[in-house]
């Protein structure tokens, strides 16, 4: 369950706030200080990172617009292919989940696989691409989502230098565990100008970053 936590400071006090630690936004320093991701008048579906993992920047959130340059990579047709996320989301009304590692339980066995059983949903609610991002490399991507039948219907995108990840405040460091840097676990509803319109981070498990949870935001419930 999502739990939305709100801060309200003095607008003076924010201020210097912000002039000190040089974040470029509000949502940056909320992110920053209190390790959760919540423009408190618009936050729609907002939960805490848990489980451990040292998050390593906070920066996009609910209202702000996805860098437009920011590229991922894809592998199709045989070829290793670099789009921005203009060319990849550019006009359209998009879901980006984002998982930890391709081929891990959760992510294999609960995650991805609700994103490819109600793409027909997704699709009718108004969504025009579903994307799934980790860092992995493009082979990985392409194999796992081949093998969990989101071919045609999840885009399999790869961050594997970490740098979309970073670049958006969600890299955890998880290097204790074995897995280097990785992708926070969330679920992100983007307009078709990239402004972000819904970001929905894990909470003690993958439920309200599942395409169940997403489907109940784009249907308006």
């Amino acid at each position: 369950r999502a739990r939305i936590l709100t801060m309200v400071r003095p607008a003076a006090v924010a201020l210097m706030l912000l002039a000190a630690t040089g974040l470029k936004s509000a949502h940056a320093f909320a992110g920053a200080s209190a390790g959760i991701f919540r423009p408190a008048a618009v936050a729609p579906t907002l939960g805490l990172r848990v489980g451990g993992a040292r998050s390593v920047a906070m920066g996009l959130g609910v209202g702000d617009t996805l860098d437009k340059s920011l590229e991922l990579f894809v592998r199709e047709d045989g070829k290793m292919n670099k789009y921005t996320c203009e060319e990849l989301f550019g006009g359209k009304k998009s879901v980006l989940f984002a998982v930890p590692g391709a081929f891990t339980p959760t992510c294999s066995e609960k995650h991805l696989p609700s994103f490819v059983s109600l793409h027909d949903d997704l699709k009718a609610a108004g969504v025009d691409e579903i994307a799934c991002v980790s860092v992995n490399d493009p082979f990985v991507m392409k194999e796992w989502g081949a093998v969990s039948g989101a071919d045609g219907k999840v885009k399999m995108l790869s961050d594997g230098n970490a740098k979309f990840s970073e670049a958006i405040g969600q890299l955890q460091d998880i290097t204790a565990g074995g897995m280097g840097m990785r992708s926070n676990r969330y679920a992100m509803v983007l307009d078709k100008d990239l402004k972000v319109e819904l970001l929905a981070l894990e909470d003690g498990g993958y439920g309200n970053t599942s395409a169940e949870a997403v489907l109940k935001f784009v249907s308006g419930q």
